[in-house]
């Protein structure tokens, strides 16, 4: 049996975050007595001392250090296993965050998320578009519940739910278009290119050809397939988004020596499958009817 609480070691976390006693107890709202009596009968369950006070500030023994760095997953687990118990309780969720990625199918997302409000009006959805390793970083930051993204990240199993064709386009009267032969890799160097930038913001990751010495960085596919169909460059863009301007042959396929259409895997990753309640089920039931079987 443990010899010391988690409230214990949320009261050491706090004063080693605070830089002190009285300064944890501000903060947490306890009197700094509760707030040294527990980090006290901590030490002394213990044995070891993992605070030492110098001054006002408390600071850490090296025991304290690497305590405090098993606690704060210790801790981070107790908070989980009490929202996946107050998601049970509760029933229907009361917010949903999804980050999908771009290149996802817009109408799948759009239908899916129609018949999610038809279903649970009283559910707030809050839907964020991301770019490249955005909705990892997302899942990584607790900012979203589920993503659908081409990027597993590392601890985490996906789910493949679709796959996406990336195309090299350009406006029928771009110059690439009129060469009277297939593209070859130095057209496309000397052409400008229309390049997607990633979302995240702590690890930016490039991704594809990116071997134009002219290029043009944007933050949306829509913008980038306006300024595609202005002719002021090409790029590789998902079929999911593209449809209607290829239909109405307002960009066209570039025909390249080599077979540089490329497929893209669309993963389901769970921040925490088990804190899936009905809402979320019906959501992701929704996408997958949109998507139909994937092979």
């Amino acid at each position: 049996m443990a010899k010391v609480t988690l409230e214990q070691w949320r009261m050491f976390q706090s004063v080693v975050e605070h830089g002190g006693f009285s300064q944890a107890a501000q903060a947490v709202h306890k009197s700094q007595s509760s707030i040294n009596h527990a980090v006290h009968k901590l030490q002394e369950s213990l044995g070891i001392p993992l605070l030492e006070v110098r001054g006002r500030k408390a600071e850490l023994t090296d025991a304290g250090r690497i305590l405090l760095a098993r606690a704060g997953g210790l801790l981070n687990e107790a908070e989980a296993l009490e929202l996946v118990a107050a998601s049970l309780a509760a029933g229907e969720e009361a917010t949903l965050t999804l980050a999908v990625d771009v290149i996802f199918d817009f109408e799948c997302l759009c239908n899916a998320i129609e018949r999610f409000a038809e279903e649970f009006p009283h559910t707030r959805l809050e839907v964020r578009e991301t770019v490249l390793s955005g909705a990892e970083e997302l899942l990584l930051q607790q900012q979203a519940d589920f993503i659908l993204s081409a990027r597993v990240p590392q601890g985490f199993v996906g789910e493949p739910v679709a796959r996406v064709r990336f195309v090299p386009v350009a406006h029928p009267l771009h110059p690439l278009h009129l060469l009277g032969r297939p593209v070859a890799r130095k057209d496309l160097k000397a052409s400008r290119q229309i390049v997607l930038r990633d979302s995240a913001v702590k690890h930016r990751q490039d991704s594809g050809w990116l071997g134009s010495d002219q290029r043009i960085t944007v933050t949306s596919v829509q913008t980038s397939v306006e300024l595609i169909e202005r002719g002021l460059g090409f790029a590789w863009l998902p079929e999911t988004r593209i449809r209607e301007s290829l239909s109405a042959d307002r960009l066209l396929p570039l025909p390249t020596e080599e077979p540089w259409e490329r497929d893209v895997t669309v993963y389901l990753i769970y921040a925490d499958a088990d804190r899936c309640g009905p809402a979320a089920e019906f959501l992701i039931r929704s996408l997958r009817a949109g998507l139909g079987d994937f092979e």
